[in-house]
Parts: C-alpha cells; sequence; structure tokens
C-alpha cells in the first residue's frame, strides 16, 4: 500500500470496523498512534507464574489452562441497579505446579462461550482472596489456543510474548494483529534524532526500535529498542524544558528590588525567632531572582513544617516594597482562609493599611473565596484592582473574570500538583508583563522528577526544620494480625488529650453513598471491604473508645463556612479530636495536636501519608502517628506502611513512591486529561540516560534554539510533548 506513514488515519489500513474499535476503546485513530501503544509487558513461553506461590495484592500474570468454568444469576443488593438481575461467570484455572486460581467476571456472560474448559491463555489482573480461595477479579486474559483463530496462535507462536494495555472489547491479541498488519506494509520510519547523536549515544535506528518493541527475537534485542524509544521520551522532554527555559530568560519583566527601609526590613526585625540557615539562603536566592529583569521561575520544595510560607511571604513583601502586588493561590478554602490568617498575625500592623493602628509603609492582606458574600467579594475585588491590597491570598475565585490587579508582580502557587495547567495560566495572564512566579512543594521530589518534570524551573530545597519543631515517631497497627493493638490505640489517644493536646483520625472516604453518589459494594473488586468513612466512623467513636471527647467533622463536602468553622474550633482547642479525609493534608497548622490515627492507611500514597502525619508534632510536644491497617505481613502495601513508619526523610519516601507510582501520573498525564505517548521512560530507572538527554538537548538549542536546522526533531516533540503537556511542564 503505497504512500503509508505515521499520520495515516488506521481505517485506511485495517478498514472500518478494527479502525473504530480502536479508536473508540483505546483512542488511537493513525499508524503513528497504534505503533507507539507499546506492550506493557512481555511473557515468554514455559516461564510463567507459579499459581500456589502467589501472594494477595501483588499483580500477577499467570500461564495456564481452563479447567472448569460456571455460571449463576444473582439479584444486585447495592448501588443505582439494585433489584436487576445480574450474572457470575467463574472459571477454575490450573498450572503445572498444580495449583489453582479462579477468574469471576460480573455480567458479562458471552466470558463462558470463551473460556472453555483445555483452553490455555495468559490471565493478568491483582490477587485477591474470597471464600478462602484465590482470586483474579475480572482480570485481562490472552487465549492462546486455536480457538480464536489462526492469527491468534501465529502472533503467540514466538517465545516473546507481548501483553498490550486492552480492553473487554479489544483484547491485547486483537492489538497484535492490528500492529502486525501495520507493520508489515509500513516503509521506513524516518529518524528524526541527528546521526551524530546516534552514534554519540549509540541508539539503533528509530525505524528498527519501532519494529522490535512490538515483535523483538529476543531479550537483548528488546532491551536495544526499549532504550533507543525511551531515549526519544526524554530528549523530546528536555528539548521542550531546554528551549522554554530559555525563551523565558529573554521575556522582560518589571525588577522588584529589595528595600532596605521597607515592609520585609521592619518584618525581618520584629522575628522573635531567627531564620534557619536554609531559610535565609532561600531568601537571598528569591531576592536576587526578584530583582532581574526577567520573570524568575522557581520551584521551593522542602518538608512540612520547614517554613517554606515564611519564604513566600518574604518574598511577597519585597514584591510590596517595590511597588507591586502578590497573590498567593491555595489549592483549598480550608488553606487558603488559613493562609490569611497566618499572614495577617505575622504582620500585625503592617497588614492593616487605613486603620488606626496600623504601621506607617502598611499594605492590606485580602483573601478572596469562592464562598465570599457578594458586598464583601465587591469590596476585595476593588482593593485588588486599586491596588490597596498589596498581599492577595485566594482560591481559584482569583482566577475569575473581574478579579483584576493594579500591579500584579509575584504569583506564588502554593502545592502546585493541585491545580491544573489553565488555573495557573490564567492568573499569570492578569499581569501586564509576566510576573515573577514562586511555585511551592512540601511533597519531596526525587532529583530525576525535578529535573524532567520541573526541568524549565530554577530549584531551592529547604531541609532543615525550624527550631522548636518535634520529632515525629510512626508505628504500624497491624490490626487483623493483633487487633488488641487498635483498643490501645484509643486509650493512647485519649491519653494524650488528657495532657491537653489533640488529635486526628483520617479516613480515605467521607462516606454517606446515597448524598455522595457513591456506589460502594460491600466487597470490592479485589475482595475487600470499602475504605472507612468520616461520616460512618465519628459517632462509632462518639458512642464507643471515644466517649466523653469533644468531637468533631471535617471533610470536603461541608460548606465552605462550616470547614472554616470546624477548624478554628479545632485551632482554638474547643475539639479534642478531629476526624477527618485528606482535607487536612495541606497546610494545616494546629501546634497542640500531637497524635494521629490513620484508618486504613494502606488505602493511601507514600507521599499522601507523609504529607498527613506532617499535620502532628508542629509544637514542642513530640508528635505520634498511628498507621492503621488489615494488610497482612510480607505484602506490598505492609511493605508500603512499614517504609513511611521508619523514616522520615521525605526523599527517601519520595523515590519509593516514584517506584510504585505509574509515571504518567509523575508527568502530569492526569492533569492534561489527554493520552500520552510517554509509555516507556522511568524517572527512577533511567535517571543516568535522562541526564545524558538533558547534556545533548542544551547543547542542541545552545545551537539552534528554533530546532529551524531540524525540523523533524521539531515535529517529534509536538508529537510526544503535545502542547498541552508541554504547557503543564512550563508552568510547573
Amino acid at each position: 500500500m503505497a504512500d503509508i506513514d505515521l499520520t495515516t488515519p488506521l481505517q485506511k489500513v485495517l478498514g472500518g470496523n478494527g479502525a473504530k474499535l480502536l479508536a473508540e476503546h483505546l483512542d488511537l485513530h493513525t499508524v503513528g498512534d497504534l505503533v507507539y501503544h507499546f506492550p506493557r509487558r512481555y511473557e515468554e513461553r514455559g516461564e510463567h507464574t507459579d499459581i500456589r506461590a502467589l501472594e494477595i495484592d501483588t499483580d500477577v500474570t499467570v500461564f495456564g489452562q481452563v479447567k472448569r468454568v460456571t455460571s449463576r444469576q444473582f439479584t444486585q443488593q447495592r448501588g443505582s441497579t439494585r433489584g436487576k438481575r445480574g450474572s457470575l461467570v467463574e472459571a477454575i484455572i490450573g498450572d503445572d505446579s498444580g495449583g489453582e486460581i479462579s477468574v469471576t467476571f460480573f455480567n458479562q456472560p458471552w466470558r463462558e462461550n470463551q473460556l472453555r474448559p483445555g483452553r490455555w491463555g495468559l490471565f493478568s489482573g491483582k490477587v485477591g482472596r474470597f471464600n478462602q480461595k484465590l482470586q483474579l477479579n475480572q482480570p485481562d486474559y490472552v487465549l492462546l489456543d486455536a480457538g480464536e483463530g489462526e492469527e491468534a496462535v501465529e502472533e503467540f507462536a514466538g517465545a516473546i510474548i507481548p501483553v498490550y494495555p486492552a480492553t473487554a472489547r479489544v483484547p491485547t491479541w486483537r492489538i497484535a494483529a492490528a500492529v502486525r498488519t501495520v507493520l508489515d506494509i509500513l516503509p521506513p520510519t524516518p529518524d528524526p534524532v541527528p546521526a551524530t547523536t546516534r552514534a554519540g549515544r549509540r541508539l539503533s535506528a528509530l525505524d528498527k526500535a519501532l519494529r522490535e518493541i512490538h515483535r523483538p527475537e529476543s531479550q537483548q534485542t528488546l532491551a536495544i529498542a526499549r532504550r533507543r524509544l525511551k531515549w526519544d521520551e526524554a530528549f523530546a522532554l528536555q528539548l521542550t524544558l531546554v528551549q522554554r527555559k530559555k525563551r523565558a530568560q529573554d521575556w522582560p519583566a518589571v525588577p522588584r528590588p529589595r528595600r532596605e527601609d521597607g515592609l520585609l526590613a521592619t518584618f525581618d526585625a520584629g522575628l522573635p525567632y531567627e531564620l534557619t540557615r536554609g531559610q535565609r539562603d532561600v531568601g537571598d536566592e528569591i531576592a536576587a531572582d526578584l530583582s532581574r529583569p526577567h520573570p524568575m521561575h522557581r520551584l521551593l520544595q522542602g518538608e512540612v513544617g520547614s517554613g517554606k510560607t515564611l519564604c513566600a511571604l518574604r518574598a511577597m513583601l519585597q514584591v510590596v516594597d517595590a511597588g507591586g502586588q502578590a497573590a498567593m493561590l491555595a489549592p483549598t478554602e480550608v488553606l487558603a482562609a488559613q493562609h490569611h490568617r497566618n499572614v495577617v498575625d505575622l504582620l500585625g500592623g503592617m497588614a492593616r493599611a487605613g486603620e488606626l493602628d496600623a504601621a506607617p509603609e502598611a499594605t492590606r492582606v485580602a483573601l478572596l473565596t469562592g464562598s465570599l458574600g457578594a458586598a464583601a467579594r465587591r469590596r476585595v475585588v476593588e482593593e485588588i484592582r486599586g491596588g490597596s491590597a498589596g498581599i492577595i491570598v485566594g482560591t481559584h475565585a482569583l482566577l475569575y473574570e473581574g478579579v483584576d490587579f493594579a500591579d500584579l508582580g509575584l504569583v506564588v502557587v502554593d502545592e502546585q500538583h493541585r491545580f491544573g495547567v489553565e488555573q495557573r495560566d490564567a492568573l499569570r495572564t492578569k499581569a501586564d508583563q509576566p510576573p515573577h512566579v514562586l511555585v511551592m512543594t512540601a511533597t519531596p521530589i526525587p532529583r530525576t522528577v525535578a529535573m524532567t518534570v520541573f526541568g524549565d524551573l530554577e530549584t531551592s530545597v529547604l531541609s532543615q526544620l525550624p527550631r522548636g519543631r518535634s520529632p515525629i515517631a510512626s508505628h504500624v497497627v497491624p490490626v487483623a494480625e493483633k487487633p488488641a493493638f487498635l483498643d490501645r490505640a484509643w486509650r493512647r489517644l485519649r491519653e494524650e488529650v488528657a495532657k491537653g493536646h489533640q488529635a486526628y483520625i483520617v479516613c480515605p472516604r467521607i462516606g454517606d453513598a446515597k448524598s455522595d453518589g457513591e456506589d460502594v459494594p460491600p466487597v470490592g473488586d479485589d475482595g475487600r471491604r470499602p475504605p472507612v468513612a468520616v461520616l460512618d466512623v465519628a459517632p462509632q467513636l462518639e458512642d464507643g473508645p471515644l466517649h466523653g471527647l469533644r468531637i468533631g467533622v471535617l471533610h470536603g463536602r461541608l460548606p465552605a463556612d462550616e470547614k472554616d468553622a470546624v477548624m478554628r474550633s479545632f485551632a482554638a482547642g474547643q475539639l479534642d479530636v478531629l476526624v477527618a479525609t485528606t482535607v487536612i493534608e495541606v497546610g494545616v497548622d494546629v501546634p497542640n495536636s500531637t497524635m494521629m490515627m490513620i484508618l486504613d492507611a494502606d488505602r493511601f500514597g507514600v507521599s499522601q501519608l507523609h504529607q498527613l502525619r506532617g499535620r502532628v508534632g508542629r509544637g514542642s510536644a513530640p508528635g505520634l502517628c498511628l498507621l492503621v491497617t488489615e494488610s497482612g505481613e510480607g505484602t506490598p502495601a505492609r511493605a508500603r506502611l512499614d517504609a513511611v513508619a521508619s523514616t522520615t526523610d521525605g526523599f527517601k519516601l519520595a523515590e519509593l513512591d516514584l517506584e510504585q507510582r505509574r509515571e504518567g501520573d509523575v508527568l502530569g498525564a492526569s492533569q492534561s486529561g489527554h493520552r500520552s505517548h510517554l509509555r516507556l521512560l522511568s524517572l527512577l530507572r533511567d535517571a543516568e540516560l535522562i541526564g545524558e538527554a538533558r547534556a545533548e538537548a542544551a547543547q542542541l538549542i545552545g545551537e539552534d534554539p528554533e530546532l529551524e536546522r531540524h525540523p523533524a526533531l521539531a515535529a517529534t516533540i509536538a508529537r510526544l510533548v503535545d502542547e498541552e503537556r508541554a504547557e503543564y511542564l512550563e508552568k510547573g
């Protein structure tokens, strides 16, 4: 077939039906989309998982034979389908070791015809346990016998079997057949990477790599292909970041130099404690950036409680001293209100311009959130427009049309990962010239992630904790093995309250499924009960182990004024215990809270657990965090919790988190909402390759800033790093 290349529509190659399925179910529309839909993993014939050795809660691929299959009808008991008839197909899979595992499918009766006894296949999923039996619930599978036609047998006749990301309607063997059809007629793909780079980095040709990734002759050729395609992903990202960093260096911005007699000097002189060395060093870096005629783009990362907010406030005061305004964007109303209170408290009379007790050089600190009443909102918007409000703290309400700044000089984005691309961009465009930007995160970021995701930002790290911060001890409470430990935990919490301290109890879910729109089955796909919920736990504690204590409830579904009232009560010591969701994860600061119990802790990620426990030990008394779990010893979930309990080093935990998360999440795929071609690159395992790509990109952009001499490379970047992803990377 003539004139086929990566841009050719699949319909032209595969015909209408095949192309329609790939488009509807996998979002694959062109030859390039399909060729870059790489196998998720590979299986080798004769090398399979021993069913008898499977561990609960692990992802596996089982190579086995269907021993028997049954189906039955039942009446559904929960959710929107309550009362309707349903069906369950269950097959028992066995292997050469003599082990057996059941595979189950709900409301998919056609599976019974596919899974006929005697057929061999690959079954991939997460191992659970139900009725004392090992189970894969709704696994992906590939049948390897002739029942599915000659194509299936031919595709899986080789020693190395590709297993693709697939769906029920488009199983992996259909994808493999489509790939084979395309590769058989696709002419050699031109290579956009300069020959000198390929030779210097010992990279295989792109066309060879694309063919070998789908149909490898050996593990060695597969490794060579993967390295080349990983390089392309890393190189495209680094070229984009280096290019944008170079462009940003040429943008004009209003310099905001430090004044020796302004708000910042007065503020520093009145601080009741010394800045840490890290805060002083970071402050100097930011001050120097703000003084330049080009916009600052700096990432400030530091552990929970390391003093990032103080650094940001000093930067905002420098900008106000220079005649500009500073805006701090917070992800939640609770955090925005708390930032506002903290800034006002720290500044005192310097925050009350126009009032009787104001300092001579005072400004105003405004708070703008979505829950403000109409009159209050009009007043705040006028203060922002007129310039009397020098510091503005707010949520996404700052982005609304009609909120105009007199002279926006600095944007501080707190917990950047909570904001989408459009939100950050909207605030930056409210300035006549590009404002300086300071991005803050309390999530420690491994070096390769910082290099890849924030590669166009200068990075500052606060590693010291301020004086007076107390250590946090963390322990796992394994309730399945030692239920008495949970009783002891509740008694320990009462002891903390008896000492005059306060405690948090964190749950993964709000609860009240009917009003929440949640459809929570009694047993999930993995055979486990649903996560515990705030609205269920709080009354149980009031009537049970915490009877007599003052208990408050906080979650994201409460109205904003109610959330603020609960937090104020807790901060004022009017509540002993706060039962909450992760709404407390970021920025909540109550120094008197010394203990946290995280229920179903295995349902949270590593970084989230680290963030949560940072809410305690913020005063002079030591902090205690108990990680309550039903996960058994030796499971991956338990290993994760043991790691969190063993260290408070956020960077070690960030590396662990990165090992366990999908790379696409780290690279921002969930924020852009678009399918990404970034498939193979591992920020942790491929650190050396990313560093090489960074060096090569810097040299190439130095010689050819707009890649005018490398048009094919520019086109590849456009495909691998789409515009929305590039915007995400730029704004950090």
